[in-house]
């Protein structure tokens, strides 16, 4: 029986990608929400424990790097077999997608066990922030079996079109943090006052409770694939696919980790409130970008089957209604990064000399949202019509080459009002890049369907 036609070949674009996109951006949304909410309730303790949290962010972000970035292989393989009429070579993507996570666990659990001391005591002498970043990263790699197989799961479920299901497993995974943060931070209802290492307990349980439940909902009510632990075997072949389209993609993610690791050593030469200020904007930017990140995690899929079905047309108004709806996101974040900046960053607990560095630098650096939506909806293009190197090429120059090199001269020339300036010459030399390789992509692969 030949298999039924899936709806990212024959549904209406604009009803495709909202019912693609819309509950992931609500579950996205529920994530940037828990991000703030976590470190608020962290800057509750002191700003000692909000900049240790801060300065665990390049490993945070290297951990969704590689869970993300297979992620992408995984989805871009099982999206185009699938549009290839080919359920067999999705199943295999799928299978072997669970088995890298589980290899990229066991990597960062090793990771948090020998490198914590060693990361925090390189960025900074203060021995509370030291202690307070130990106890967070510790948590968080060795429990990091959540985190991996959340976004593994989510992806196979995201890649044939159910999204909704993963807007479920977000949205509790992302509640039950919220909920668990006070109780474990403070020791409420009768929980031991745990502190850092309580905020990082209260992110793990989250992630493990939404792993749980994708994994139910993926052997439950995914019928696109078939997940078999028995008689599993590695291809290499599959293997090799996948990381194709996702190393570039790992890269590209775990490049921003360098820039935040550098930057914020470039920050500390001034204060530590300047490094609790960046990691505070890092939460707050969360409330543009997520959602289109979000919205990236539904166009992603109808790109790849539709390059799979040779449809040029539907690709082509996927991306021009991406780029649309990114950028009218990214103006209401600008509006309330230029209007409220003191406001956002009270909800951290901020000091009066935090206020004073944040609010010029939030207002600064969201000057860049201007830009950032086109770049991001941009690289989905490229991550899905397999072409990932294009979206390597421009994190590589923007965070390196371009973003890193001009915080330390402007910090050299201006001091640090100067250096939140660097995000919007980094963001402005993306977007030449960006279009540059879109036209590209667009003569390369798409000329001839």
């Amino acid at each position: 029986m030949e298999p039924r036609e899936n709806k990212m070949g024959t549904m209406p674009i604009p009803k495709l990608l909202i019912t693609m996109s819309l509950p992931m951006m609500i579950s996205m949304l529920v994530q940037a929400m828990y991000n703030i909410v976590d470190s608020i309730f962290v800057a509750q303790i002191d700003e000692y424990a909000l900049t240790a949290v801060s300065l665990a962010f390049p490993i945070q972000n290297l951990m969704i790097a590689v869970g993300s970035g297979t992620g992408v292989g995984i989805n871009a393989l099982l999206s185009r077999s699938l549009g290839e009429k080919n359920p067999e070579e999705a199943s295999r993507a799928a299978n072997n997608g669970i088995f890298l996570a589980a290899l990229s666990y066991l990597a960062f659990c090793i990771l948090g066990l020998v490198i914590s001391r060693p990361f925090f005591a390189s960025q900074t002498d203060n021995q509370q922030i030291v202690e307070y970043g130990v106890q967070y990263m510790s948590v968080i790699c060795i429990f990091s079996f959540g985190i991996f197989m959340q976004m593994t799961f989510e992806r196979l479920l995201q890649a044939t079109g159910r999204t909704f299901f993963t807007m479920i497993t977000q949205g509790i995974g992302a509640i039950t943090n919220i909920i668990m943060d006070p109780i474990l931070i403070f020791g409420l209802f009768g929980f031991p006052k745990m502190g850092v290492w309580g905020a990082a307990a209260a992110t793990v349980a989250g992630q493990i409770l939404a792993a749980t439940l994708a994994l139910i909902f993926n052997l439950k009510k995914n019928h696109d694939i078939t997940l078999q632990l028995r008689g599993f075997r590695p291809n290499g072949r599959v293997i090799s696919i996948i990381y194709k389209v996702g190393v570039p993609s790992i890269i590209m993610m775990a490049i921003g980790s360098v820039m935040t690791f550098g930057f914020n050593k470039i920050l500390l030469q001034f204060t530590t409130t300047a490094t609790a200020v960046f990691g505070v904007y890092f939460k707050l930017n969360s409330f543009a970008f997520m959602p289109i990140f979000g919205m990236n995690n539904g166009i992603i899929p109808i790109i790849a089957y539709n390059y799979g079905a040779r449809n040029r047309e539907r690709i082509t108004q996927a991306l021009k209604l991406g780029i649309i709806i990114a950028v009218c996101i990214m103006c209401f974040g600008l509006a309330a990064f230029q209007f409220i900046p003191d406001k956002l960053l009270l909800l951290f607990n901020a000091s009066e000399h935090m206020i004073t560095i944040g609010v010029p630098a939030l207002r600064i650096i969201s000057l860049s949202f201007l830009f950032a939506g086109y770049c991001i909806v941009v690289g989905s293009v490229f991550q899905a019509l397999g072409s990932s190197i294009y979206s390597l090429w421009v994190s590589l120059a923007r965070q390196l080459f371009i973003l890193l090199p001009a915080a330390y001269l402007l910090a050299k020339l201006g001091g640090l009002h100067a250096v939140w300036w660097s995000f919007d010459i980094a963001e402005i030399a993306s977007v030449i890049m960006s279009t540059f390789f879109l036209i590209k992509i667009f003569k390369e692969k798409l000329a001839d369907l």
